[in-house]
């Protein structure tokens, strides 16, 4: 293939719920991020930036994947592999409390440094789901990260407002702010590139996407994404790298926004749509339930268990568990985002959280936390059951 002066700078999302079976990482492991590490491993011209999530990391630890955690370091000592800064367990930041969001960056922060190095510190920071709010992007930046790579709809509650081929300063927080282009993004991007490059386009483009639909979520017959690569005719870079290359960065006002929201989400005021809407009962309840969790696991720190209370808290704070709740057809790689079984993992989470507190003065929390619990499993099942079983 001919050269030509195309840029493609592609971000890839790597995570799995610190809560899902270990045989849906392994899955993940062999379909996705194994292609991955080989593919750039064997094509040393091309670098990528990555957001691999703690709790991934984690998981990854626990079932001994040591040779997949070896190979991704190695990536990124030889420059390969730029790694991002997020929250340790993938919550949706905005919708937390700020001293917890400190919490699972700092948490974040050290899982990396134990297989980084002891200096190591992102300059970029990825956002779950791009969750973006003008609240978190000020704590970002206070906690010493650079940037953060967020959907244009960000500015102005707009698609289509942006140069998407350009990096953006925040006016609200100071961070740089990099706009992936959504169109591009929702395909399967190996693909979408080839095809670019096939009608001669030359622009930068900036592409951010799970890793997982690289062979889980999206099955390469034909390994467009390894032939791309090989074939080469475009230039890649680190997302820090080509933001040093950029002058003249205009400043710009932002919105909440997810990678996702529609301008019509953003004008009813629900930036957060899919984990939080006002007409989703059964995410309502959950969050009240959620709530009242994290308030009792949290005034009684001093409990001797308090370590196995924030082990199921975290995990019930996590984007699935309100994600799966959300029955929004996103007409990409998957069909409704309805799963019971997700949605009751995040239930039996929350409920734990407060069963593992040892403290007697407890009791009567402990008993309205099952009866929420159960009132919660109930509306699932009965929208399960009427809605969506056959």
């Amino acid at each position: 293939m001919e050269k030509n002066n195309m840029k493609w700078i592609n971000f890839l999302h790597l995570y799995q719920p610190a809560n899902t079976e270990s045989f849906n990482i392994s899955e993940a492991n062999e379909k996705s991020y194994k292609r991955i590490f080989r593919a750039l491993e064997e094509n040393e011209n091309i670098v990528f930036t990555f957001n691999v999530a703690g709790c991934l990391i984690m998981r990854w630890e626990e079932m001994a994947e040591f040779e997949l955690i070896k190979r991704l370091v190695s990536l990124v000592k030889k420059g390969r592999v730029e790694i991002t800064g997020t929250a340790m367990y993938h919550p949706i930041l905005p919708l937390i409390p700020e001293e917890e969001v400190i919490r699972q960056i700092d948490e974040n922060e050290e899982i990396l440094k134990k297989h980084f190095g002891s200096d190591f510190k992102p300059k970029g920071f990825f956002l779950p789901e791009m969750a973006y709010s003008p609240e978190v992007a000020k704590i970002i930046y206070s906690k010493g990260y650079k940037w953060i790579i967020v959907d244009e709809i960000i500015h102005n509650g707009k698609l289509n407002q942006l140069d998407v081929t350009k990096v953006y300063e925040d006016k609200n927080s100071g961070l740089i702010l990099v706009p992936r282009a959504r169109t591009e993004s929702n395909t399967y991007v190996p693909q979408k590139i080839a095809k670019l490059l096939k009608e001669g386009k030359t622009e930068t483009i900036i592409t951010a996407s799970d890793a997982e639909l690289y062979g889980l979520r999206h099955i390469d017959h034909t390994a467009e994404f390894e032939k791309l690569l090989r074939a080469g005719g475009f230039e890649t870079q680190s997302i820090s790298d080509f933001i040093s290359e950029q002058k003249d960065i205009k400043k710009i006002d932002t919105v909440a926004g997810n990678w996702n929201a529609s301008e019509e989400e953003i004008a009813d005021g629900q930036p957060f749509y899919v984990w939080y809407n006002r007409k989703n009962k059964i995410q309502m309840k959950l969050w009240e339930m959620q709530r009242l969790v994290y308030k009792t696991v949290y005034e009684y720190q001093d409990d001797e268990n308090f370590k196995w209370a924030r082990w199921h808290l975290v995990r019930g704070l996590i984007s699935c568990n309100y994600w799966w709740a959300s029955e929004k057809d996103f007409q990409l790689f998957s069909g409704v985002t309805w799963n019971p079984d997700e949605i009751e993992r995040g239930i039996s989470d929350l409920t734990r959280a407060v069963r593992s507190i040892s403290n007697e003065k407890t009791k009567n929390i402990k008993i309205k936390v099952e009866k929420m619990a159960g009132d919660v499993r109930f509306r699932v099942w009965q929208r399960h059951w009427k809605t969506h079983w056959k």
